[in-house]
């Protein structure tokens, strides 16, 4: 009993000197439930119109397409439904499409009563993506259609160009090589089907009292926008320049790249395998992948007597804006936000910040920055239809304006 009483006294002193306990939890004005529910699977499959002569499949990473009806040779319905309810008002749809000869086909969205279209269909053909001919593409409240013309060949069809795990965590290894020293890409936990739940950890020299900031994306699967400005907002950070060796002399970056793995395997509208949006579980982390998130950040905090300094959240929505929190003055950086806002109006050509601010209700992570660690929060959000070069250029300049800022600014 006594050596039991003491091993129990040593694991006490290792995990508050690694700072393994769990993070406390976050109590917000709105309680959400995020005990995981049900989710409704897609069977996987090919669609087969043998006397059509046209063919559909579901079954890759990142698929959503539940069922056809041929309403005559050319013409289809096609089924899309979340994975389950109650949900946001986001469809998302990827699937095959592919013909015995070449010909025309007329397809028509059907989603259940209350949703309507969002995404404008992307098509990946011979290897590139390019958004359909407007004239081919009806968007209607009520019913959206697609005028087609395929062949022998697949072509992907999707509401927005995918970036499944495989080829997220491919961009990252390719990313790093080189990098080893000071990247370190490596698994932390797993998600609720037990996929690899990853985190990019970047600091050079000792990590003691290094400030840390957060960047996670893709809470949500279907906001590729969002990821397209993450992508653009690391790959800036990693530049061996001096601007980027004196930021990481001094910081450390957290980044999550795939916040969602299940949900965006499985084509999911915007929920993880355990039926929840996890943008709304930042309170008691129910959800594995917050809790992995939540517990790795305060590990490294504590580990480390470092301080959270900022955190970003990359989501896509209909237009590009930045939601942040009222509530600035007893943050850690009081004045961060109006310097990086004004610094992205000069730097970028004809550019407008869209900031609408107020203090998370819900829980969120913007609001968990502030409310755990008095940290600057903010979710950065890009539209769905800005244009990709665009998307690159303004993940690029506020990189580069946030290094500027806080290589000056903090001690």
């Amino acid at each position: 009993m006594i050596k039991l009483i003491n091993q129990l006294k040593y694991y006490i002193i290792f995990c508050l000197l690694i700072g393994c306990i769990s993070a406390p939890k976050v109590i917000f004005k709105e309680y959400v439930d995020t005990k995981t529910r049900s989710i409704n699977f897609q069977k996987k499959r090919i669609f087969s119109f043998d006397e059509s002569g046209v063919y559909f499949s579901n079954d890759f990473e990142g698929a959503r397409l539940n069922n056809i009806n041929q309403l005559n040779d050319s013409t289809f319905v096609l089924s899309i439904l979340p994975e389950n309810k109650p949900i946001n008002p986001s469809p998302f749809y990827a699937f095959k499409i592919w013909s015995s000869s070449a010909k025309k086909v007329f397809l028509r969205f059907k989603y259940p009563e209350g949703y309507k279209h969002r995404y404008i269909p992307k098509i990946k053909s011979n290897g590139n993506w390019k958004i359909v001919d407007s004239l081919n593409f009806k968007f209607d409240q009520n019913i959206s259609s697609l005028i087609l013309t395929i062949n022998e060949t697949p072509k992907i069809i999707s509401g927005q160009e995918l970036h499944t795990s495989s080829i997220i965590y491919n961009w990252v290894n390719d990313l790093v090589e080189g990098k080893e020293n000071y990247v370190r890409f490596k698994k932390i936990g797993e998600t609720k089907l037990n996929r690899p739940f990853k985190v990019l950890d970047i600091y050079k020299g000792l990590p003691k009292n290094k400030p840390v900031i957060v960047l996670l994306t893709r809470q949500h699967p279907p906001e590729v926008t969002g990821y397209f400005a993450f992508k653009a907002f690391l790959e800036t950070i990693l530049k061996e320049n001096e601007l980027s060796s004196s930021f990481l002399d001094k910081y450390r970056i957290l980044a999550f790249p795939l916040m969602n793995p299940d949900g965006v395997d499985l084509g999911h509208w915007r929920h993880n395998a355990g039926g929840v949006d996890t943008n709304r579980d930042w309170s008691f982390y129910n959800q594995p992948e917050i809790k992995t998130t939540v517990d790795y950040i305060t590990k490294i905090l504590n580990k480390n007597n470092s301080k959270l300094l900022l955190g970003l959240d990359f989501h896509s929505t209909y237009y590009d804006v930045f939601y942040t929190n009222i509530e600035r003055k007893l943050t850690a950086l009081p004045e961060f936000l109006p310097k990086w806002f004004s610094s992205l109006e000069e730097r970028i050509p004809e550019y407008k910040v869209n900031e609408k601010p107020s203090n998370s209700k819900q829980p969120t992570s913007k609001g968990w920055f502030l409310y755990a660690h008095k940290a600057v929060g903010v979710t950065y959000e890009i539209g769905d239809d800005t244009p990709r070069d665009r998307i690159k250029l303004i993940g690029k300049e506020s990189a580069q304006a946030m290094m500027r800022i806080l290589v000056n600014s903090w001690e």
